[in-house]
């Protein structure tokens, strides 16, 4: 009877020794093996590990990528507009035995460098950049909070995202005039740029019209059945087209002859022209014709002849 209490104590600190002995790694966990505080070589992967009782101690490391989020930070960016940012962090384990005995507690650690970092990066970004550029910030960032956790503490920054920029509401209305007022802009161009075209068009039509009478005829029928669509009672129509064809061609004979007149106006005179007659240019008299010629009595008319008697 004594004997089978004693097999029965002796199964019972077996099954002990057993259940201390026997850990169970998960898939996405590593184990690291302390041994009378010191790190044995080796990293138990997933599955069921066996170690000694009461001398090691199995630490599992989640070897997860972690989403962790950065609280927002207040910064002043370098065109000096107050701003308030937060982002996010995923990082992982790459190397568990640095990941446990070289920082206290990796979670925290990379918290407060993503935090210091971001402000960091904040005050060297201006805020257009911070608003349309977050990919070149988000790889500054990952950059800067990579450099201090990959080698030293075994974890590495996969991915850093902004979330949210928060603006004060002054700049937010200031932002929202710039906004309108560019879009006043392109419209005022959009528009002008229309009306140019649309006046080339129609300079050209008038060109193309001007060579045909008819067309524009049709064109005049063509605006009347327009206007008469809209039911109006009063229909009020323009002179003929002929009527301004006639004067254009009265204007036409009337400008040659006014441009004749003009040009005659301006001839100088030929009577100007001529040179003044001198004492040497004089003719001299003829020898023998100095007395005075016989003074000549002109014919008698009929009607001043009297009757015979």
């Amino acid at each position: 009877m004594a004997g089978l209490v004693l097999l029965g104590i002796l199964l019972l600190f077996v099954l002990i020794l057993l259940g201390t002995s026997l850990r169970v790694v998960q898939q996405y966990e590593k184990g690291i093996v302390f041994r009378l505080g010191r790190v044995q070589r080796g990293v138990r992967e997933p599955g069921l590990t066996l170690i000694v009782p009461f001398i090691d101690r199995l630490q599992k490391v989640n070897m997860q990528i972690v989403a962790m989020g950065v609280p927002p930070q207040d910064g002043i960016t370098r065109d000096n507009v107050s701003v308030r940012v937060d982002a996010v962090v995923y990082f992982r384990v790459i190397d568990p035995v640095k990941a446990i005995v070289n920082v206290q507690n990796y979670y925290y650690a990379v918290s407060q460098v993503a935090q210091t970092s971001l402000r960091s990066v904040i005050g060297k970004a201006e805020l257009d950049q911070l608003l349309s550029e977050r990919d070149v910030i988000n790889a500054q960032l990952r950059e800067i909070i990579d450099e201090p956790t990959e080698g030293p503490w075994g974890v590495r920054i996969e991915r850093v995202e902004i979330k949210d920029v928060s603006l004060p509401e002054e700049m937010k209305r200031s932002m929202s005039r710039q906004a309108e007022a560019e879009r006043e802009r392109r419209a005022r161009i959009i528009s002008a740029d229309g009306e140019y075209q649309a006046s080339k068009r129609l300079s050209a039509a008038a060109h193309v019209m001007s060579q045909d009478p008819a067309s524009l005829q049709l064109r005049l029928l063509q605006t009347v059945v327009d206007v008469a669509a809209e039911k109006n009672s009063t229909l009020v129509m323009p002179l003929p087209v002929e009527m301004l064809r006639f004067f254009d061609r009265a204007t036409a004979r009337d400008t040659p002859d006014e441009a004749a007149a003009a040009e005659a106006a301006q001839r100088p005179d030929p009577a100007e022209e001529l040179p003044p007659v001198t004492a040497a240019d004089e003719v001299p008299p003829i020898q023998g014709l100095e007395a005075p010629l016989p003074k000549v009595e002109p014919a008698p008319r009929p009607e001043d002849i009297p009757p015979a008697q």
